[in-house]
């Protein structure tokens, strides 16, 4: 598993809730570097295609209502790994249900507001970043800490 980029976007529960900086901290103190960053307000039609694969679902309309009514934080992570990182650090999809340590277990209870949405697939990732991300918002620069977050001694960092 080599160094990969994955979206994340903190919802507008999170973002009207206080949790931006504490959220970020946890993705950080593990060890995921912030690539790219943008404080946005989501329009119906970027909520429309990023959601456009449950377009068919009962929850579509609700759900675009809800990525558009408040400001969000996008964030480009990356790190080894770094989506079934962010995933794992995520949680399972309901509050209600997420294990204590997760994003979601220790900080979410309800089963429509989940707080956080991360890219499920190296594909998707590609895809939600170049929504998301124009060229050249997305920075490469070195960590002074990465030697001490990775071993480099071999080829690829683990």
């Amino acid at each position: 598993m080599g160094m990969e980029q994955t979206l994340i976007i903190l919802k507008p529960d999170a973002v009207q809730r206080g949790l931006m900086g504490k959220i970020i901290t946890r993705f950080e103190e593990k060890g995921l570097k912030v690539v790219g960053a943008k404080f946005m307000q989501i329009s119906q039609e970027l909520a429309a295609t990023h959601y456009s694969d449950h377009r068919e679902r009962p929850f579509y309309a609700g759900l675009v209502s809800f990525m558009t009514s408040s400001p969000v934080l996008v964030l480009a992570l990356e790190g080894v790994g770094a989506i079934a990182v962010c995933r794992s650090m995520m949680g399972a999809t309901f509050g209600s249900q997420a294990a204590s340590g997760t994003i979601r277990g220790d900080y979410g209870v309800s089963n429509s507001f989940n707080l956080i949405h991360g890219s499920d697939s190296s594909e998707a990732a590609i895809k939600e970043l170049g929504l998301f991300f124009n060229d050249g918002e997305l920075i490469n620069w070195n960590r002074a800490s990465e030697g001490w977050v990775y071993d480099l001694s071999g080829d690829e960092p683990e």
